[in-house]
């Protein structure tokens, strides 16, 4: 649910309560121009297997991408930890076959739940033990799922996230497959141009007990 720009390094002392009424003032945010929606809504199509999946949006926000998803045929569950944010998802998703919790990205309260798709932008880079977060993440899939990670590195004198490099060797040994999509050329996405490493991972997963063998066999 956040945007890292001018951030500290992890989002635990950061009131998003207080930052949720002008959250969506952010164009990638609140998806409020027309060009912008229309860009995270091709994104979301090829990311997101479908149609009609079951897709579990982790870190959801005002949930601006859980409405996209919703609009393109998916069962929606969204979760955050901001009780005035889900306030405000739960708003925009009204009448929608979505549901949104409050709860911790990191360990969902989803009751042993699988879905077809998990989703989490600009939410990682702030997580304690990103390596068990992402196994964790990868066990909610069903076979054949996705887990879509969206995420970059921002800032100049004093940045903040997590490489694209660093992404992939954590999903490497967890992960059945991965797909890296740079997305900083794409000013559609964010409402501007921007000169940060911002970037998706598309990983399948998780590894199966015969892979984890054959990698071992190889020496990976």
């Amino acid at each position: 649910m956040t945007t890292p720009e001018n951030q500290p390094l992890t989002c635990a002392d950061v009131d998003w309560d207080a930052r949720a009424a002008s959250f969506d003032e952010e164009p990638d945010h609140g998806l409020r121009d027309p060009a912008v929606r229309r860009a995270w809504a091709g994104r979301l199509r090829d990311w997101l297997p479908g149609p009609s999946g079951d897709v579990l949006d982790l870190g959801c926000g005002t949930g601006s991408l859980s409405l996209l998803a919703s609009e393109q045929g998916h069962r929606v569950t969204g979760v955050d930890r901001s009780p005035a944010m889900v306030a405000l998802a739960r708003e925009k998703l009204a009448g929608r076959d979505a549901v949104v919790l409050l709860g911790d990205a990191a360990s969902p309260p989803v009751a042993g739940r699988r879905f077809d798709a998990v989703l989490v932008r600009h939410v990682l880079w702030a997580l304690p033990e990103p390596a068990r977060v992402l196994r964790h993440w990868l066990g909610l899939l069903r076979p054949g799922g996705r887990l879509v990670l969206v995420e970059g590195v921002w800032g100049g004198a004093d940045p903040v996230g997590i490489p694209a490099e660093r992404l992939l060797a954590l999903l490497a040994p967890v992960a059945a497959g991965t797909r890296l999509e740079r997305l900083s050329g794409d000013a559609l996405l964010w409402g501007k141009a921007v000169a940060d490493e911002r970037y998706a991972v598309v990983a399948t997963g998780p590894v199966s007990g015969q892979q984890r063998g054959e990698a071992a066999a190889a020496g990976e």
